[in-house]
């Protein structure tokens, strides 16, 4: 989609290995195994994300097994979340709820946003009412940098060059070597240099920007005592 930020809906993974709620232990890890995945979206009978449950919500059962031997009688005293799960049988006890959740709309940047402030690998792509409709990865927002060096200059030279700077003082170069923009040209303008490397910087899969542009050519002044005569 040219000239447009790039959305979770463009990248996510529409087919998505969810549990309901009432999902038992042994086939969360079941399905965890057979999917090669290791969290889960939980749901409930309206297919609505209630929340998510990982292999560290798992594991707290094993860890815990022999706790009435637990040399450490602390332990287990300053950790009682990790109990309760130990203890769970189902998805709904042992899911981490409520689920941090996007909506297919939100552009790549947010959701990585949300996915480092939420420091987890994926997130469920939910609708407005909370019903699930993908899953959208750290893999998937990486998609974007896969994009074609001639796309990315299609980009840049139709939002950037033509729109910033209709007049240049000549032709706007535009050069993309393996997502890396390189713009050569004069420019009227040089104030609007630091705002076009932003612009560009931010087209999807630009990687990084050299900018080589530079102003208006001056001719100097051959006579500088007469009267009106200025530098061009």
């Amino acid at each position: 989609m040219p000239g447009t930020p790039y959305a979770v809906n463009d990248v996510m993974t529409r087919t998505v290995v969810a549990v309901h709620g009432g999902a038992e232990f042994k086939d969360i890890v079941r399905t965890m195994r057979r999917w090669r995945v290791s969290a889960l979206p939980v749901l409930d009978s309206d297919n609505r994300v209630i929340g998510v449950v990982s292999e560290a919500d798992l594991l707290p059962k094993e860890e815990y097994r022999v706790r009435d031997q637990d040399p450490d009688p602390w332990r287990a005293a300053r950790r009682p979340p990790d109990l309760a799960k130990a203890d769970a049988v189902t998805a709904q006890k042992l899911m981490t709820s409520p689920a941090v959740t996007v909506g297919e709309d939100i552009t790549l940047v947010r959701a990585a946003r949300t996915m480092a402030h939420a420091k987890v690998k994926r997130l469920p792509v939910v609708d407005g009412e909370g019903v699930l409709k993908g899953i959208v990865s750290r893999s998937d927002l990486l998609r974007v940098f896969l994009r074609s060096d001639e796309d990315i200059a299609d980009d840049v030279r139709r939002e950037i060059a033509t729109h910033l700077m209709a007049v240049p003082v000549q032709p706007i170069g535009v050069e993309v070597r393996d997502g890396v923009v390189t713009l050569t040209g004069r420019v009227r303008d040089t104030t609007l240099l630091p705002l076009v490397t932003r612009l560009v910087r931010a087209v999807e899969g630009v990687v990084d920007v050299h900018c080589a542009l530079e102003g208006p050519l001056r001719r100097p002044n051959l006579d500088p005592d007469l009267p009106g005569s200025v530098g061009m």
